[in-house]
């Protein structure tokens, strides 16, 4: 059956506030949560980049949702080290837990110094990571010389079953690569086409039968201007090209390189509208699309008036439900 589930974002909240929504969110029918894992905001205006893996554990014993992240191993993390933080969440609430794995942006990969490697060169990477990660939840000692370094690593806190890890992808040439070795797929909102491009692509790499997540960027508030200025004054990066959001270094670059965008660039990049019937038609659209889970992301502020709204006429209307 298919879940309709919430998203938290750290570079928008406080963690206090997100565990509290959060937990709105369950108490008003969302089936499953996930998070992002930023080390910073995309602007100054979000304010906001709590550490993803201290709230994961809050929020898993608060709610009884299955929750995800979207991280980066390779840069600022060791996989190492992811693999430790996820295999304890697993443990301790079994069943829960997914793990989401990409390469990342410069954005919050920066900061540990090191330089910023080409695409291609970055998921040679992440291959890497995934193998060590994989390797560490089996119970192995691993030593590895790549591009990353791993020397006699071992997990003596394992769960009884591994965490899915979840390959991440905007474009159709990415699904179609993390198809061949991730065991799903989560990508974001796009048109419709481009999405359906997505997923043939992710299958034809080898991802046929394998589920398929969908961060749904939506923006909802009473009146259509305030739907709009709210998705403009938020999220207004998604309007860049994808290219120059994986390579822009500070908030201060997303400001600037957004500085000459109107509200309508936002247009197939955020589903806007006032109209509760037309989100639950879109969702639907999500559903028929072949997602098992779309994850909506309330990209403006009034989080409380979303959660409530499509608790009560959203999610009821959409077929499979919460």
């Amino acid at each position: 059956m298919a879940v309709i589930g919430y998203h938290c974002s750290h570079e928008q909240f406080a963690p206090s506030d997100l565990l509290g929504y959060v937990r709105r969110a369950e108490a008003a029918g969302f089936g499953a949560a996930m998070c992002s894992d930023h080390f910073h905001p995309w602007s100054a205006r979000q304010g906001q980049s709590g550490f993803a893996w201290s709230w994961l554990g809050a929020a898993l014993h608060a709610t009884a949702l299955p929750f995800g992240t979207v991280n980066a191993p390779g840069e600022r993390y060791h996989p190492a080290v992811v693999a430790q933080a996820a295999a304890t969440l697993a443990e301790m609430f079994p069943g829960r837990f997914w793990l989401a794995l990409g390469t990342g942006q410069l954005l919050s990969e920066h900061v540990t110094g090191g330089r910023w490697p080409r695409k291609s060169k970055r998921q040679e990477r992440l291959k890497e990571c995934v193998a060590v990660i994989r390797a560490l939840w089996a119970g192995e000692t691993v030593t590895h010389n790549g591009l990353v370094t791993v020397s006699e690593a071992k997990l003596y806190t394992r769960p009884a079953e591994p965490p899915p890890v979840i390959g991440a992808a905007v474009s159709a040439e990415t699904a179609e690569w993390v198809g061949s070795w991730a065991d799903g797929l989560i990508t974001v909102f796009k048109p419709p086409q481009e999405l359906k491009q997505v997923v043939e692509a992710f299958r034809r790499g080898g991802g046929e039968g394998k589920p398929m997540y969908l961060q749904a960027q939506t923006s909802y508030a009473p009146t259509e201007d305030g739907a709009r200025q709210a998705a403009f004054d938020q999220w207004r990066q998604c309007g860049l090209d994808s290219d120059v959001l994986t390579d822009l270094a500070t908030p201060a670059d997303f400001d600037r390189e957004t500085r000459d965008l109107e509200p309508e660039d936002l247009d197939g990049k955020v589903r806007i509208s006032s109209d509760l019937k037309r989100h639950a038609a879109w969702i639907q659209e999500y559903l028929e699309l072949g997602f098992d889970r779309v994850f909506v992301h309330q990209v403006g502020r009034d989080q409380e008036r979303f959660i409530d709204a499509f608790g009560e006429h959203v999610l009821p209307a959409v077929s499979g439900g919460a």
